[in-house]
């Protein structure tokens, strides 16, 4: 009987070992998610970039400067269609203000994660009196309740802001602050200018993939064209752990959940998420490693980032860091 329990305790041990392995080193991605459990955290709605500031076309000097966007008091009246420089077509509310999106929202189903001081930067726009002006589709207005059970407008599924720092209708400062706040296009997509930046149209990129960096080599970029980074304390095996918490995620915004569908050229095998312990949500790793992009890349192509600390590096398509031993 001793040798029998003995057996099946090794045999138990090994599988649990197993398993383990298994799903760090998996081949099959985890299933579509998108923002999953995500949260604002202070870096992201304003320290992080400078955005576009001052591009748009309306702000003529003489013109007289809207009330200001702080108040989330302001109604949205009627939303008319606006086209500013380098942007492109945006929605604009019954002032002239421009209205943002937060990629740590979701739109299916409509969801804010902006909410404290996030929302003091960055007002949500009241539902009760938004109506759809010339160039909008009244089918794509919606809204949807938040935390304090305020109805917040949205577009095609996207909870709408306006900015603080915009003062003057027409401005757009909020334009890709952060890397995560984008002016609203009339479809609810992210106005990122286009051909002549007068179509509206949406940059095209996968939510990861690569690019050939003169110094680096090939290294993985997130949607917007930054640096993704790992850092050597973390841990990839037997499962992903983050050893980067607190004030260190101010500095490297972690990289929340892409769906392998949307990934171009990166290494499939341990391409998994995993919970954070910090209360943080889901984070993305490759080959099982957790991923960051870096505070201080103010545009894509930067990699200051790279060999921070000795414990921050870039990263190849396989997950391994660029420049350092494992």
């Amino acid at each position: 009987m001793k040798t029998s329990w003995r057996s099946a305790s090794l045999v138990a041990s090994a599988a649990a070992v197993l398993a383990l392995t298994t799903a760090c080193g998996q081949d099959s991605p985890p299933a579509a998610s998108q923002n999953v459990g995500a949260t604002a955290a202070p870096g992201d709605y304003g320290s992080i970039g400078s955005g576009t500031a001052g591009t748009a076309g309306g702000t003529a000097t003489g013109q007289p400067s809207a009330p200001s966007a702080s108040s989330p008091s302001n109604p949205a009246g009627k939303l008319s269609v606006s086209t500013a420089e380098k942007v492109g077509k945006v929605v604009t509310d019954s002032l002239g203000l421009t209205l943002y999106r937060f990629d740590q929202d979701t739109a299916e189903p409509p969801k804010t994660n902006c909410d404290g001081d996030c929302a003091k930067t960055w007002p949500p726009v009241p539902a009760d009196d938004a109506e759809a002006g010339e160039g909008i589709d009244k089918a794509l207005l919606g809204t949807v309740t938040r935390a304090d059970g305020t109805k917040q407008l949205t577009v095609a599924g996207w909870p709408a802001y306006r900015y603080a720092k915009d003062v003057n209708a027409g401005d757009v400062k909020g334009q890709g602050v952060g890397g995560k706040w984008y002016a609203l296009a009339p479809d609810g997509k992210k106005a990122q200018g286009g051909a002549g930046a007068g179509g509206g149209g949406e940059a095209v990129q996968a939510g990861l993939s690569t690019r050939n960096d003169a110094k680096l080599g090939e290294i993985v970029v997130d949607k917007n064209g930054m640096t993704v980074y790992r850092f050597k304390k973390d841990e990839a095996w037997p499962k992903p752990v983050s050893n980067c918490t607190g004030a260190c995620l101010e500095k490297w915004p972690l990289v929340e959940p892409v769906d392998f569908n949307d990934t171009k050229g990166i290494q499939k095998k341990g391409y998994m998420i995993f919970d954070r312990t910090d209360g943080k949500g889901k984070q993305q790793t490759i080959n099982c490693s957790p991923i960051y992009t870096f505070a201080g890349d103010k545009a894509p192509g930067d990699t200051n980032g790279q060999g921070v600390g000795g414990t921050w590096y870039a990263v190849r398509p396989d997950g391994k860091l660029v420049g350092a031993s494992e």
